[in-house]
């Protein structure tokens, strides 16, 4: 649902997959153009960015959430998403950041909210947030990662970026047929909405015009530096790659 104002109408195939393994097999040279985590490029910044294109928000992003009880303070244990990437690592910067003590542990099981214990937590990420959400909002508290980031550091936080392999030719010409795809289908958003079949239509008009953005602007470049600042102080990336960077150093933007 978030790949959706990006993609559709796209002339060629289109592959779905979830985040990390979209990262994989973007390195590997598998593919040459994927709308993958921006953490993907943090990590490793060989790619091009498409400019003025990503998947983000302002505030509340209402699908990158930790599903838990109690209080977010009482919590001990957030288990991951298998599946991501990005969001993980923005869970580690905000719990350092707030000095909350929930550790966070890797599952590779279907999320394990439905105790009753309130020490124990989910993160919950995209499509499977927002049927969590709808189906149980009467039992759970959600804590919005896009609205923790925002009160800290006021500037937006990217997700997702269009990447494109270093050796890719002509990337402009893909670059611009990115950004007229997404300008095509937010003209027609209602259009889009009407075509959903899962979720119902109050909610995606809410969705997609309060909650999320699509472009990349300067205050998005902000947000995604602040990111890339943190994730060096948390040691976040492979060594090697430390090695390579200073702390203070900001990451250069390869923009098509």
């Amino acid at each position: 649902m978030n790949a959706r104002p990006l993609i559709s109408g796209w002339p060629g195939h289109v592959e779905f997959d979830h985040p990390s393994s979209l990262c994989q097999r973007l390195a590997r040279g598998d593919v040459d153009l994927a709308l993958v985590s921006s953490f993907e490029f943090l990590r490793n910044p060989i790619y091009r960015i498409v400019d003025d294109l990503s998947i983000s928000s302002a505030g509340p992003v209402y699908s990158v959430v930790v599903a838990h009880r109690g209080e977010i303070s009482q919590v001990e244990e957030i288990e991951l998403d298998p599946a991501a990437e990005t969001s993980v690592n923005l869970l580690r910067c905000l719990l350092a950041e707030l000095k909350l003590s929930a550790r966070v542990i890797s599952t590779a099981s279907f999320p394990n909210v439905s105790s009753a214990r309130t020490q124990r937590a989910r993160l919950l990420i995209g499509d499977q947030a927002i049927r969590f959400r709808q189906a149980h909002a009467d039992e759970f508290r959600f804590w919005d990662l896009g609205e923790q980031w925002k009160k800290i550091v006021d500037l937006p936080f990217v997700y997702a970026l269009w990447l494109i392999r270093p050796e890719v030719a002509d990337t402009k010409a893909i670059a611009d047929r990115l950004r007229i795809l997404r300008d095509d289908n937010l003209a027609k958003i209602d259009s889009l909405i009407a075509e959903e079949k899962e979720f119902d239509r109050d909610f995606c008009q809410r969705y997609y015009r309060e909650n999320l953005r699509f472009n990349f602007g300067e205050r998005e470049k902000k947000g995604l530096r602040q990111f890339h600042k943190r994730c060096v102080e948390l040691r976040l990336f492979p060594a090697e790659k430390l090695k390579l960077r200073a702390r203070s150093a900001a990451i250069p933007l390869r923009l098509v």
